[in-house]
């Protein structure tokens, strides 16, 4: 990051679609306008969160106002071919499309879906991204993460929504090459640098907090940003809520500087950007520790970190679960009704979490484990 990115924030009150256009297009116009990140004669591919398929109203995935808004906002700069896509965890991407609402608003702009089934190896220092074709032919991305926490990285924002444009089963083998927290963020900057979006505009008027990506709680925040830099938006949505921005792995990736934050005011500092647009008691992991493997002593802190806990009386035994932990042996299988973690075998990968339909894996802190990272409560 530059100590010039600049972050546009503009407030949106609701998922109404013209305020959502109106946000979008301000949002847009303070970053210097459309023709400083497309031409009409290129094919552009918009990425949103399709984490799961969920109703736009739990905040799981991107809100179809805001792919209308950007697509719509694109027509009218003449740019024609336009697609959009992602790679869902679990599921199709139409079937998670289609019951997110996303499918529906594409058909009504007219997009064409990506293919996001098929892949092709893309290298980038030192390392194999299997990157989905829709990315590949594409020739300018834009980024449509959703504001949400993480239970690995903190917060899914712009740099860990480009995780989609991997291939849904080389995702899985990401979580077992890039087991913690640390060794996954420095992997996502790769991707970043890989395959380069244009722009990144975050759908932040309806974000998750808790028990995210897939199972916390829908919280209004109001607002959209738009940035050029994905560390830099980054920055800005941690500034939000009030979290450390260097508490995000991914941030530490960030070439250095401060975001400038834009508003249709004029510039301000983080400090008035938390007074007027964020949210005190935002729900996200605050704790100093981060999760590393550390060879002999891994063992012990896997006893003391936070870990995926079944809550038995959200569980459905629906097995998605099992089906979604990315090792080959497996560290969570069902025993009767119920599906029971073998935590000398889990990565916290949390992929388990981020699948369920049900909201029934929550997040545990052992005792010990919140009084040595000075973690009482979250």
């Amino acid at each position: 990051m530059s100590e010039s990115a600049v972050v546009a924030l503009v407030k949106c009150e609701s998922y109404d679609e013209k305020e959502v256009y109106t946000a979008v297009k301000q949002a847009v116009s303070l970053l210097g306008g459309w023709a400083a990140f497309v031409s009409p004669a290129e094919k552009l591919l918009l990425k949103p969160n399709l984490l799961k398929r969920a109703e736009p109203a739990a905040a799981v995935t991107t809100h179809p106002a805001v792919l209308k808004a950007v697509a719509l906002l694109l027509r009218e700069e003449g740019c024609e071919k336009i697609s959009y896509g992602d790679s869902p965890g679990a599921q199709s991407m139409e079937t998670v499309a289609r019951g997110a609402g996303l499918a529906q608003a594409a058909e009504e702009m007219g997009l064409e879906a990506a293919d996001f089934s098929q892949t092709r190896v893309m290298e980038q220092e030192g390392v194999s991204f299997a990157i989905c074709q829709g990315v590949w032919e594409a020739d300018a991305i834009i980024n449509l993460p959703k504001m949400k926490t993480h239970a690995l990285e903190r917060i899914t924002g712009a740099v860990k929504n480009l995780y989609g444009c991997i291939g849904g089963f080389q995702k899985a083998i990401g979580h077992t090459q890039y087991p913690d927290a640390v060794s996954f963020a420095g992997m996502l900057a790769k991707l970043a640098a890989a395959v380069k979006p244009r722009l990144h505009i975050m759908d932040g008027v309806v974000a998750m907090e808790g028990n995210g990506p897939g199972s916390g709680d829908p919280v209004p925040m109001k607002v959209i940003l738009a940035s050029a830099d994905p560390y830099a938006l980054d920055q800005v949505f941690c500034r939000l809520i009030d979290l450390d921005p260097a508490l995000v792995p991914t941030n530490a990736y960030a070439a250095g500087g401060q975001a400038v934050i834009r508003t249709v005011d004029g510039d301000i500092t983080a400090a008035e950007a938390f007074h007027k647009y964020g949210r005190s008691g935002f729900r996200v992991d605050r704790s100093d520790s981060l999760q590393f493997n550390v060879g002999p002593v891994d063992w012990i802190l896997k006893n003391l970190r936070q870990r995926p806990v079944i809550l038995k009386e959200r569980c459905k035994s629906c097995r998605i679960c099992v089906e979604s932990c990315p090792l080959k042996d497996k560290a969570l299988k069902m025993q009767g009704k119920y599906p029971v973690y073998d935590y000398g075998v889990c990565i916290r990968c949390y992929c388990c979490q981020e699948m369920c339909p049900h909201k029934a894996i929550g997040l545990h802190q052992p005792w010990l484990g919140r009084v040595l990272a000075g973690k009482w409560s979250r």
